[in-house]
């Protein structure tokens, strides 16, 4: 009986075997490696027989495991011609005497994220998909990772910057945990160097002893591309390449620009203890010791130690990289004696933001490709200021960017436009700080010429004006009244001081102040009101008003205008146009006075303050005053009553549509040629509410007005007219307009 139940035991394994050699004979043909497909990276390189020294490299590195499994890679393998030639330049006997160190750089920095043939790569992978031909790196498996360094003398463990520093970023927007700051391989692909205009001559600045084959992999070329594997794509290359330094590393291995680098390491680099670094260092070490990170200034156009460009997409940095052109020593420090310390005592104590702008100055947010030097834009919008042929003493293609040295500085418009004057003198800070907020982008451009009026921070503040750094805002201190304004209202009123100083000058009509004349300050893109001159004295409406003038001390020229500086500010009139008015009707002879006795006894003005019904302050205006003779005539006319009292309703409204006639709107006249302006809005409105307008005829010194209805013609009387008021001048003519 037992032996029966053993034999049945017996059969039922038996069948169970043989149904479970069936099933795996169907698994495997079904799920199993198919014959037809390639071999790994790793047996490919194997059978190919020309990567022996390579394949050295990769058992040594450990990573032909990683190799032989599967996988999608891209691999630019070095057959052994390019080692031999590697291991000559380098004094290696052979790949056996290769460090393990030096094998896992070349490796992993040979192994490229993802797979991609020739077609694929010039291509972009954009987070909306691929983007033809824009293309020239890929992240390789290679990043240096933690590393010791001096820091205020004492030894760190530190770790790069992953990202860009961001102004106003929270947390810490310079590092990102996990992300291991990958280093990029950079390669030259015919439809990359087509679409981005670049030809040979381009590869050759940096490899002048290569040839430019249509696709080069640094100083070599691919051999054999799209060399199918199962896990990947192999690319022949003709040269064995290292881990390429990153800006920052290469700047620090360069003595000749060590000061260059000394301005980036004392002033706008700090190491952040961060704590997520400090836990994985300490996991994967043992350590007890913390981790920094090197964080450069947010202002910088970028980190040179960040290796993922600006991540506004995870690959933009197949795309894009950096660029810095870094002036060697000797022209670095004859640029900062002469220019930058005129008015400092060392570097010490220039404000952070001269030295940001220094630096910024020579840093480029994209690729700056030898043939595009002009065409290429840096933070402070300017070209790269360099010859290519004449002004570059060294220049490498790195990790993350390119790098030119020079033997000249970028001359940036800060450093050379008339807002330099007050930018670089300690005694101008509050005068830097306003043009910053508005118009330091409008004074910089060197194609358009200006005079600069200078405000000391002494006048400044006597005048009332501060800025509160607690704050972060300006206040405003009345000297006569001991009233306070801060905020909005105290810079507004700055800010229209501040118009009154800046005047666009083309043909540098302000470089001779000795005699007299008159000048709309300001240029299409910054408001202005007129100001004068007389004998080297300046003065606008409100020096009328308080009866000073801005007297000139000396003067200096720059490359887009003459700066003045001054003992006093160009101040703007807070009195109503109607008081001005009074003021010059006053002597009893004035030519002004028969039009102010109607102003005077109509129900459009204000006695008390001045004011005439629809003239605001701080709009600009024209007011144009017929003389005696001209009023006569306009009562003769019928334009104006006889008496300046009229009693009746249509004699009173007679006066007010006189006068809202002569008042024109939103436009400050001088005779001084602009023949910009043709006609402009008066005051006054017809019965159908139509605001009726006049023509202008503007020569130098020959400035009149006709009505838009009829040809009567007011001329400006040159002498007793250009009368500063506020945001207005006050003309007197020689006939009166008509309205009707």
């Amino acid at each position: 009986m037992l032996t029966s139940i053993k034999r049945v035991i017996l059969l039922v394994v038996a069948a169970n075997l043989i149904l479970l050699g069936c099933q795996k004979d169907k698994f495997d043909e079904y799920y199993g490696r198919p014959d037809s497909l390639a071999d790994p990276i790793y047996q490919q390189l194997v059978a190919r027989g020309n990567f022996t020294s390579f394949t050295k490299l990769i058992d040594k590195a450990s990573y032909k495991d990683i190799l032989s499994k599967a996988g999608y890679w891209t691999i630019f393998a070095p057959n052994d011609e390019a080692f031999q030639l590697f291991f000559q330049e380098n004094g290696i006997a052979n790949a056996d005497a290769v460090s393990k160190e030096l094998a896992e750089k070349i490796v992993k920095y040979a192994l490229v994220f993802n797979a991609f043939k020739t077609d694929r790569i010039s291509d972009y992978q954009s987070n909306i998909g691929w983007v033809p031909n824009a293309a020239y790196k890929r992240r390789t498996a290679y990043y240096d990772g933690f590393y010791k360094e001096i820091v205020n003398g004492q030894e760190r463990v530190v770790f790069s910057s992953n990202r860009n520093n961001t102004v106003g970023g929270t947390g810490t927007p310079y590092y990102v945990d996990g992300d291991n700051n990958n280093k990029y391989l950079p390669y030259f692909h015919e439809k990359y160097m087509t679409a981005a205009g670049l030809t040979a001559a381009d590869y050759n600045y940096f490899y002048p002893n290569q040839t430019y084959t249509g696709f080069n992999v640094g100083a070599g070329s691919v051999k054999t591309a799209d060399i199918i594997a199962e896990n990947g794509i192999i690319h022949e290359v003709t040269s064995v390449n290292v881990p390429l330094p990153s800006i920052d590393q290469y700047l620090a291995s360069k003595p000749e620009y060590s000061l260059f680098k000394s301005i980036l390491d004392k002033y706008l680099v700090t190491y952040q203890r961060n704590e997520l670094a400090t836990r994985r260092y300490r996991i994967l070490t043992g350590s007890t010791e913390d981790v920094f990170i090197k964080v450069y200034n947010p202002a910088l156009a970028f980190s040179p130690n960040n290796e993922n460009f600006l991540k506004a997409m995870d690959n933009d940095g197949q795309a894009d990289g950096y660029s810095i052109f870094v002036p060697t020593n000797a022209v670095l420090q004859d640029f900062i004696n002469n220019v930058v310390l005129e008015h400092y005592s060392s570097l010490d104590a220039l404000p952070t933001y001269i030295l940001t702008d220094l630096i910024n100055a020579h840093m480029w947010q994209n690729t700056v490709w030898p043939s595009k030097f002009n065409a290429s834009i840096n933070l402070l919008e300017e070209e790269a200021r360099f010859n290519p042929n004449t002004n570059i003493v060294d220049k490498k293609v790195l990790s993350n960017g390119i790098f030119y040295g020079t033997n000249k500085v970028q001359e940036a418009n800060t450093f050379y436009s008339v807002y330099s004057a007050p930018y670089l003198n300690p005694a101008y800070t509050l005068m830097t700080r306003a043009l910053n907020e508005e118009y330091k982008r409008i004074i910089n451009n060197l194609r358009i010429r200006f005079t600069l009026f200078m405000m000391s921070d002494q006048v400044l503040k006597a005048k009332g004006f501060d800025f509160d750094g607690t704050r972060n805002e300006w206040v405003y201190v009345s000297p006569t009244t001991g009233a306070r304004v801060s905020g909005p209202a105290a810079r507004t009123r700055l800010q229209r001081i501040l118009y009154n100083h800046i005047v666009a000058t083309p043909n540098n009509e302000l470089n001779n102040l000795s005699g007299s004349g008159i000048i709309r300050t300001g240029d299409r893109d910054i408001p202005g009101e007129y100001i004068k001159w007389n004998n080297n004295t300046v003065f606008a409406a409100g020096n009328e008003d308080l009866g000073n003038v801005v007297n000139i001390t000396g003067f200096e020229d720059t490359r887009n205008g003459r700066v003045y500086y001054t003992d006093n500010l160009l101040e703007f009139s807070e009195r109503a146009i109607g008081l001005e008015l009074a003021a010059l009707a006053a002597p009893t002879t004035s030519e002004f006075k028969r039009f102010f006795d109607y102003l005077n006894n109509s129900p459009l003005y204000n006695r008390t303050t001045g004011v005439i019904n629809g003239v605001a302050l701080g709009t600009s205006y024209t007011l144009l005053v017929p003389n005696n003779a001209a009023i006569a005539a306009a009562v003769t006319a019928g334009l104006l009553p006889a008496s300046v009292t009229p009693a009746t309703g249509v004699d009173i409204e007679k006066v007010s549509s006189f006068i809202r006639y002569h008042i024109l709107v939103r436009n400050t006249v001088a005779p001084d040629g602009n023949q910009n302006i043709t006609s402009t809005e008066t005051l006054y409105k017809n019965v159908n509410d139509e605001v009726v307008t006049v023509r202008i005829n503007n020569q130098l010194n020959n400035l009149s007005f006709s009505g838009q209805n009829n040809n009567r013609t007011a001329r400006v009387i040159n002498g007793p007219s250009n009368n500063l008021a506020d945001r207005a001048l006050i003309h007197l003519v020689d006939n009166y307009l008509d309205y009707r």
